[in-house]
């Protein structure tokens, strides 16, 4: 075999599919949606079919007519005059054996295009593995990101057009149209902060801090259950605190509204038994999972959380303060910045929300008004700037001179919000079942 043949490099694509799904757009327009849903303009190999498709893409999303003629003269008003020559089109047209296929003519552009995607990665990972200038974690997390990228159909490479982000906004305008009043994220089971924030979106970082024993686990779990509550979304649970034996318990109380103290001494009446039986069957059949690994850095978590797969719709961390960035890194502040970082990173991959659990500092013990500010965020300012939402829990009676009135009263503070207002919500804590609930909602006492 000569010296050059070793070093030459295949590339995959195929000629004949990608004129055959051009020539089918110009066949029959009707076919463009489907098309324009199944390939994007990056998986065309070939330059002037890649440029045909950018301008049949935004002729269709400006409403225009689409045929060889039409999309010449726009060829022409957009540069690329080269690639609009009459006779291509004339042979495209010709050569295209049928319109009926064209989403299998589609899926061999696509599958020739995450070969090339593949090659592309792979060349990445030998150069930086050769040069060893990465931690290896690092690299191996790197190599995960993007197979598991290309194998979802993701683009991660690359820029999108802007054709392309207005068709989502589209889309996502005509389902929102469609269900009146459907909050745009997983509602979080407090009516009066889904209105402010808009329930927990995709791809956003949700900060929830406090002091000590102001009761961020509890809220975040009646977050977590009731996010997924009748819907087929997966939970998963990262718990750096305590054991999964405790959260299952601390879930338990919250469902069944059984006393925590009860559980943790075992006192359970028969009327608890039927309770936690009843809270015991609801969990079960809801999906949440659990890691208590305490020792467990944001690529660790990223990489269990893919193997989820598709059902993944929320992540919750607790708490930011006991996670570890994987590197050496004498400055804590240095590093938590890191971590907060990486976390905004993976709800922006898993495009899932992810609710972050943090210590405050003791900032709110030395002013008279102890509500928690911004600045109150311990270790490290870039917390408050990586993340989209930034919630405080503040209890009154958490501090020994609190008002008669104020027992069991509880606000939840928006200090940041990317999307829209911030202010404060009104809860009441149920400190017996370690949860939270709207002021407007009325439990049933157990007998």
């Amino acid at each position: 075999m000569a010296e050059d043949q070793l070093f030459t490099k295949r590339v995959p694509y195929s000629p004949e599919a990608e004129q055959a799904v051009i020539g089918s757009m110009f066949i029959d327009p009707a076919c463009i949606p489907s098309v324009i849903e199944a390939v994007n303009e990056e998986d065309f190999y070939i330059e002037t079919n890649r440029l045909i498709f950018r301008t049949v893409s935004f002729m269709f999303t400006s409403g225009r007519q689409i045929d060889p003629v039409t999309v010449i003269d726009e060829m022409k008003l957009m540069g690329y005059k080269q690639q609009a020559e009459r006779e291509y089109f004339l042979q495209i047209i010709e050569t295209t054996p049928t319109t009926r296929n064209v989403l299998e003519y589609c899926r061999i552009i696509r599958g020739k295009s995450m070969l090339r995607e593949l090659q592309d990665i792979s060349a990445e990972i030998t150069r930086l593995t050769e040069e060893e200038q990465e931690d290896p974690q690092t690299i191996a997390e790197l190599a995960e990101q993007k197979i598991y990228a290309v194998r979802q159909d993701r683009e991660i490479k690359g820029l999108k057009t802007i054709n392309t982000a207005i068709t989502e906004v589209y889309n996502h305008l005509d389902e929102m149209s469609r269900h009146p009043g459907k909050l745009p994220g997983l509602p979080t089971g407090f009516s009066d902060l889904d209105r402010m924030i808009g329930g927990l979106n995709n791809s956003d970082l949700i900060l929830l801090a406090s002091r000590p024993g102001m009761g961020k686990t509890s809220i975040a779990l009646n977050i977590a259950r009731e996010a997924i509550k009748d819907s087929d979304k997966t939970v998963v649970i990262f718990q750096l605190e305590m054991s999964s034996q405790q959260l299952a318990m601390r879930l338990l109380s919250g469902e069944a509204l059984v006393d925590n103290k009860k559980l943790r001494m075992g006192t359970l009446s028969d009327d608890d038994w039927d309770r936690i039986a009843g809270a015991a069957t609801s969990l079960t059949k809801s999906r949440i999972l659990i890691d208590d690994n305490s020792d467990i850095t944001v690529s660790e978590m990223k990489a269990k959380c893919r193997r989820v797969g598709s059902t993944l719709g929320l992540v919750v961390i607790d708490y930011l303060q006991l996670m570890r960035s994987g590197k050496r890194n004498e400055n804590r502040v240095q590093e938590v910045a890191e971590i907060s970082r990486s976390l905004k990173i993976m709800a922006k991959d898993l495009n899932v929300p992810v609710l972050c659990l943090s210590q405050l500092s003791r900032g709110p013990e030395s002013r008279q008004d102890k509500r928690p500010m911004l600045s109150d965020l311990r270790e490290s300012g870039s917390i408050e700037q990586d993340a989209d939402i930034v919630l405080f829990i503040y209890r009154p009676d958490y501090y020994p001179d609190a008002k008669p009135d104020t027992k069991n009263k509880a606000e939840v503070i928006v200090a940041k919000n990317r999307h829209g207002e911030i202010g404060k919500v009104e809860l009441q804590w149920e400190g017996q079942f370690t949860t939270f609930r709207s002021r407007e909602t009325r439990y049933e006492e157990p007998r």
